[in-house]
């Protein structure tokens, strides 16, 4: 039932571009393994072995961990609408710091320049195996909308109060590995 591939093909980018909801999944080898879900419109395809998602603000920072200590990342897709289909996308993650140069130069180029309230960085996936599976236990759902409390928690923060959350909560991960979101010297 699966079939494994070296890149993107077009077909699956089309199926990628419809899902409103992906999983992130990281750890290291000494670490608790983490899946987080997302939405939001956050990826963006950026080629056949690569993929970018603007992450949000969060409770923790997991995955940003285990990309500085390890790099491995894994990026799930599953259909709930339409037919069955499973889509890993398999490879090496950094994250891309909010203020960068490179960060505001995909801002522009993905995402219309337009940063959403609470956004802390990107992360950016090279991709070294792209998987698909046959799907067929994942249910039906309709999607129906964007949940709106995680815009309006970060937009009643604002800025200043998204930064002292970030350096209480998001500095170290549940495991104490450092998250790289802030320099030592900051």
């Amino acid at each position: 039932m699966a079939k494994q591939l070296a890149s993107i093909e077009p077909d699956l980018r089309a199926f990628i571009e419809r899902q409103h909801v992906f999983f992130v999944a990281s750890a290291t080898a000494d670490s608790r393994v983490n899946v987080s879900p997302k939405g939001l419109d956050a990826l963006r395809v950026l080629g056949p072995n690569s993929v970018v998602y603007l992450d949000h603000t969060g409770s923790g920072s997991e995955t940003a961990a285990h990309l500085k200590a390890d790099g491995r990342l894994t990026i799930m897709f599953c259909a709930f609408e339409g037919a069955p289909m499973i889509l890993r996308l398999y490879g090496r993650g950094r994250t891309i710091r909010r203020g960068s140069e490179e960060y505001a130069r995909l801002l522009a180029a993905q995402f219309g320049g337009v940063e959403p309230a609470g956004a802390r960085q990107m992360v950016l996936l090279d991709i070294d195996l792209v998987q698909t599976s046959c799907g067929y236990a994942v249910p039906h759902f309709e999607y129906r909308e964007e949940r709106p409390g995680l815009t309006r928690w970060a937009e009643s923060k604002g800025e200043e109060g998204l930064d002292a959350y970030r350096r209480e909560k998001n500095v170290v991960s549940l495991d104490g590995l450092p998250t790289g979101l802030f320099d030592a010297a900051e």
